[in-house]
């Protein structure tokens, strides 16, 4: 199964070279998950930062940089002695022309790297199951999740998978707000060329199960009932947040070729 992009993405395809992305990931239980499965027509290189993998260079990413989220803290550099590094990564990237998406942790990474403020065990408590994000005008027309606001219509709401307790209150100067939910305000921001994203477009049922048994905060049934019942609008959401990342990514590797 190819995944659709744009034309301009698809002239990328046909030209030949497929595009790199490099995945950072910091915890066993939090990977690409879905995101592998659709991601047939770009070449990942996975980082496995928790197991001592070192952290590419900025001019090292590729085409693109995603980085995943894990049950630390955006702080807690004393036990994941890598984040502080992954944070001035993402400082840099955001301010090139790689697109970059950084999901859960790594949106709070994304926003205190470029000066904003995340809350520790913020006082709404853990945001788990399935939320409705609702879109802010802003999104209509951007590049990453103006597919999904096309697609939620009048509505303006769109499914995500969730699971966390510590939140982005604060968005870094020059953010563009774009998402939020009951909940938490700052479920999407964009800046620069980087995207973060407080929920999970990546996860399905089984990862969402394991995290929710690992949390004693949260009603794992009532989380796993969630996602089954929304089961194939959670798909259609999640598949287009991948399928936007990936034709950004065709088209900067196509613009790269050009300009070399």
């Amino acid at each position: 199964m190819t995944v659709p992009f744009s034309d301009h993405a698809l002239d990328a395809a046909d030209a030949g070279a497929r595009p790199r992305v490099t995945v950072v990931q910091s915890s066993p239980d939090c990977g690409l998950d879905r995101f592998a499965e659709w991601w047939t027509g770009i070449d990942v290189h996975l980082v496995r930062a928790d197991l001592g993998d070192a952290l590419p260079g900025p001019t090292e990413v590729g085409d693109g940089l995603v980085v995943l989220g894990g049950p630390m803290s955006a702080h807690d550099d004393a036990a994941a002695p890598w984040l502080r590094p992954l944070r001035d990564l993402l400082a840099v990237v955001s301010a090139t022309d790689v697109p970059a998406l950084a999901i859960c942790l790594g949106a709070q990474l994304l926003a205190v790297a470029r000066g904003g403020r995340v809350e520790l065990a913020a006082p709404p408590g853990c945001e788990a199951g399935v939320v409705d994000v609702r879109w802010r005008p802003e999104a209509a027309a951007d590049p990453l999740v103006g597919p999904l606001v096309r697609h939620a219509g009048a509505a303006r709401t769109s499914p995500q998978p969730s699971m966390h307790g510590d939140a982005v209150v604060d968005l870094p100067r020059g953010a563009v707000w774009l998402a939020s939910t009951a909940m938490y305000p700052f479920q999407a921001f964009r800046i620069g060329s980087a995207w973060g994203v407080q929920f999970h477009p990546e996860a399905g049922a089984a990862t969402i199960r394991t995290w929710a048994e690992g949390n004693d905060a949260v009603d794992t049934e009532a989380v796993v009932a969630q996602m089954t019942a929304r089961a194939d609008e959670l798909a259609t959401s999640g598949r287009a947040v991948a399928d936007a990342f990936a034709g950004l990514v065709h088209e900067r590797a196509a613009a790269h070729r050009v300009s070399v």
